[in-house]
């Protein structure tokens, strides 16, 4: 026997060998289509299409693979999200060694972007040195998932999101269905178990993010070459085969269990790959369902095996579509009930371990559907937003590292005020350090935004939005017949916190509202007040009663001199601000 069918046989009985005792077998990938010309296939008709049913054995227990069963029997969001309200985004991986920002792996192999040109200054040319040799090579060795546990806990999180799989499809745990995973090769260290063992030592809620499932698209990159130079026409390292890795550092793992496989023919694809972050256009990779099927019960199992292994108290899914495989935005490819396979056996495996479902699955911007949570990535609600419960998610700088970010923890603690005022939670991603570690920046934002939750947090956790969200100086003046008088206000803008928001200029009539745990209003001023002057809420005059009942109390959270001087107008609740007013950022009053 040659010694190219001695390491295929091997990579074939090791992909069929039970995984343990209760996880299912993966079969074999299956043989793929030659390739035909790019561009030259239609996506297939994903909208008549019959959704597949995968037939993955899961968890016993009441919850089946369907969204019916799913909703029927899920008992409600467990209350210590509504409790946590923020938490930090460990949004952390290999990626992070191109020091390029998000999205490193594919742009990589993008001509004339950042991440390209950083590779070729810090590896070599993506023909020659490729991702997979950034995964050879990472290694974060100041990275301590206790320490940062710490940080964070002490920064007020009260829930981390930690990052399992990301869309360049490497496992940061012992994976038992994906080989290219963070113990066999790089820091060769489970981190998914150490962020797990450190969250539940510190007695901190934690759940792992998975991406991977429109990675088969993501990555048509790595199938490209140089269009021009010296290296034009030379293939990248995605187009490698199993065979082609004999006598080197990677023999017997097979390229498209990191890469997938070329799906260019299909039309779009390819210009998507390009883009920004578009995904294909709707619809199946409908000469490759076979490969199709098998890629969905590979990304189940995988989940499965986290779920097995570590016992998370939430999963959380990517994309911008309803579910993953649906054939719909990144659901594109390939429509299954491979989603709905995973939830059920969470559940199932929550009732088995805890006795009780006390854990939650967030599907991106999935419509509201009991059993499930959805995010604002970099969004602020136009509204109050009490349909489903939800978390904001969003970075400082960007989802990897890269140098120049800037760290404002007033940005921080202001876009927390919005999702929070709005009936939100918040997770903040603060990208480490190639090495794993935090810098001084961020080190120090996070130390003031603890500060500052210190002395507001009674404002902030296990709260709720008010009836009316906030106001302004215009709140009231503008809105026509019928129109809510928040959709005018003031909000900070979106996207990635960096000097556009740290530098957004909120004034004295900028308030945000929270209804308390111990059943106080709380009136976020945006900007501090100046020493002793007047401020005026107009949504606590008499005239609008919307408390019910007249104030009989005012006080400001941090302040410990005279009770403030304040009075309760028809127009409005004016509060004379104290002689000293030493605080960096937002204030809250507490209003009985």
């Amino acid at each position: 026997m040659s010694t190219l069918s001695r390491i295929t046989l091997a990579v074939l009985i090791s992909s069929t060998l039970p995984a343990r005792a209760g996880l299912p077998i993966l079969p074999p990938m299956p043989a793929i289509p030659s390739a035909l010309p790019i561009d030259s296939v239609p996506m297939g008709d994903s909208k008549t299409a019959t959704e597949v049913k995968l037939g993955i054995p899961i968890t016993p227990g009441p919850f089946q693979p369907s969204w019916e069963s799913i909703e029927k029997n899920y008992p409600g969001t467990p209350a210590w999200l509504r409790e946590a309200k923020f938490g930090i985004w460990v949004h952390f991986g290999p990626q992070a060694a191109g020091k390029s920002g998000d999205w490193y792996a594919r742009k990589m192999y993008n001509p004339g972007t950042p991440a390209y040109k950083n590779h070729l200054k810090d590896y070599g040319h993506p023909s020659q040195t490729g991702y997979k040799e950034v995964l050879r090579d990472w290694n974060p060795v100041q990275l301590d998932p206790a320490k940062l546990t710490a940080i964070y806990k002490d920064a007020g999180a009260r829930f981390l999101i930690v990052q399992g799989v990301h869309h360049d499809n490497f496992d940061l745990w012992d994976s038992r269905y994906q080989p290219w995973n963070s113990v066999r090769m790089g820091p060769k260290r489970d981190l998914v178990g150490e962020w797990a063992k450190a969250a539940k030592e510190a007695g901190i809620r934690y759940g792992v993010a998975f991406h991977h499932e429109y990675s088969w698209w993501w990555w048509q990159t790595a199938f490209g070459g140089d269009s021009q130079g010296e290296r034009a026409g030379i293939a990248y390292d995605g187009q490698l085969t199993l065979a082609d890795g004999v006598g080197k550092w990677w023999q017997g793992l097979d390229p498209r269990l990191l890469y997938n496989i070329d799906l260019r023919e299909y039309q779009g694809v390819s210009k998507a790959a390009y883009s920004p972050w578009s995904p294909p256009p709707d619809g199946l990779f409908s000469r490759h369902q076979d490969f199709a099927k098998w890629y969905a019960t590979r990304w189940a199992l995988r989940m499965m095996d986290v779920v097995d292994r570590y016992d998370p108290d939430f999963i959380y899914t990517d994309g911008t579509g309803p579910q993953p495989f649906s054939g719909d935005h990144t659901g594109t490819g390939f429509k299954a009930d491979a989603t709905q396979t995973v939830i059920a056996d969470f559940y199932n495996h929550a009732l088995k371990t805890r006795g009780k479902v006390d854990t939650f699955s967030i599907i991106k911007f999935r419509p509201n559907t009991n059993g499930t949570v959805n995010t604002e990535e970099g969004t602020i609600p136009r509204d109050i937003k009490t349909d489903q419960a939800w978390i904001a998610e969003t970075p400082v700088g960007d989802w990897y590292y890269q140098p120049g970010f800037t760290y404002d923890s007033g940005a921080v603690i202001r876009y927390l005020l919005e999702e929070v005022a709005r009936d939100g939670n918040a997770a903040i991603c603060v990208s480490p350090l190639p090495d794993g570690s935090l810098d001084e920046g961020s080190t120090r934002m996070l130390q003031e935004i603890g500060n500052w939750l210190r002395l507001n947090g009674q404002a902030i956790y296990g709260s709720k939005a008010w009836v009316r969200l906030g106001e302004d100086e215009n709140s009231g003046k503008n809105a026509g017949e019928g129109e809510s008088k928040s959709n005018k206000l003031r909000t900070l803008p979106g996207r990635s916190l960096g000097k556009k928001q740290a530098d957004f200029v909120f004034g004295p009539h900028d308030f945000r509202f929270t209804k308390g745990k111990d059943g106080s209003l709380y009136a976020f001023s945006m900007a501090v007040p100046a020493a002793g002057t007047e401020i005026r809420i107009r949504s606590l005059g008499i005239a609008e009663n919307l408390l019910g009942k007249p104030v009989k109390s005012v006080s400001l959270l941090g302040h410990q001199g005279a009770p403030l001087q304040w009075k309760q107008q028809a127009d409005g609740l004016v509060i004379t601000a104290p002689s000293a007013m030493p605080y960096a950022t937002a204030v809250a009053f507490k209003i009985d």
